[in-house]
């Protein structure tokens, strides 16, 4: 495994080779490495979820799985934003904090701020967030500094402003169509990582219409002709285009999970559930057991039923020791 040039901003473990495991034929398989779950005695209770909108579906069908193990566990998922989940956390109104971006300097500071320790980090997922068009948009990829130009008002690209699709190579018909964008509110991580990565920490344009949700973006696209939104690839649908993104137009790669391995596709990035773990003491069985659920044979091939990218055996082992210290 290394670090990938690409991804390194974003911390994702890439492969320098694709597995022959990973993909074959565009479909997505989990590494056989990675072990099966092992049911436990003992477990029981409550697990509360709060944070990412992104996960949302994930956490519902990892909570599902796992309750069929165990059917005294009732754990209730909450999925409003990213930015919700460092003040669940310490307030203690949940144990499990998913998130679409790796938590903020401010937000660890304010946790170790009362609990006097760092809160963990555990990896759960690849996602690569998509650029979407509608189906019948001719455009097969953008380059980063379009992007900019479509989404943003401050341009660090070093571009200028993209209001028709004509400006972004469309001919004919389409040369003169409207860009309409749709984004997430800012409670979402996905808004802080597009704005981060995509935008170069720039500023939106006003006219990114915001949306509540990963789904409201893919829908808005999909209902709008001239429509370009952000969401993880995890929402896509037959209505929309994943378009290919890169540097420059000569190198644009498609959102899959072979090019987020190999750091190609730029805005490839992990999905979280931060925990509050006591370095001098071990996680409660119910949390870890749940974490050990998700990352187990069973729990990543939710995450490829669900249409995101699973994690690297080496990876998962990692974080799993992580966890279960």
């Amino acid at each position: 495994m290394k670090l990938s040039q690409n991804l390194w901003k974003v911390g994702l473990m890439a492969a320098a080779v694709l597995p022959a495991w990973s993909q074959a034929d565009d479909v997505v398989k989990v590494d056989p490495a990675i072990p099966a779950y092992e049911v436990v005695s003992g477990v029981t209770g409550n697990l509360n979820s709060i944070g990412s909108d992104t996960l949302n579906n994930l956490m519902t069908l990892w909570a599902e799985g796992f309750k069929a193990k165990y059917p005294n566990v009732n754990i209730q998922i909450e999925g409003k934003g990213s930015s919700t989940a460092p003040v669940a956390l310490i307030e203690g109104t949940a144990q499990l904090g998913p998130m679409s971006r790796a938590m903020k300097s401010e937000e660890i500071d304010q946790f170790e701020k009362k609990f006097g320790y760092k809160p963990v980090e555990v990896k759960v997922s690849i996602d690569a967030l998509a650029v979407y068009t509608h189906k019948d948009n001719p455009v097969k990829g953008l380059t980063l500094k379009q992007v900019d130009s479509i989404f943003s008002s401050t341009f660090k690209a070093g571009g200028t402003a993209i209001t028709k699709w004509g400006q972004a190579g469309l001919e004919g018909e389409w040369g003169d169509k409207d860009i309409s964008k749709y984004g997430r509110n800012s409670a979402s991580g996905t808004y802080g990582f597009f704005k981060d990565v995509a935008l170069l920490k720039g500023d939106y344009d006003a006219s990114v219409k915001e949306q509540p949700g990963s789904s409201a973006v893919v829908q808005g696209v999909a209902s709008d002709l001239g429509g370009i939104g952000y969401s993880g690839i995890g929402y896509k649908t037959s209505s929309v285009n994943a378009i290919a993104l890169g540097s420059s137009p000569d190198a644009l790669f498609p959102p899959s999970y072979e090019n987020c391995l190999s750091g190609d596709y730029p805005m490839a990035r992990f999905l979280y559930v931060y925990v509050n773990k006591n370095p001098e003491k071990a996680l409660d069985a119910l949390t870890l057991e749940f974490l050990k659920f998700v990352l187990s044979q069973e729990g990543q091939e939710v995450v490829v039923k669900d249409g995101y990218f699973p994690m690297p055996a080496e990876v998962a082992a990692e974080v799993v020791g992580t966890i279960s210290k």
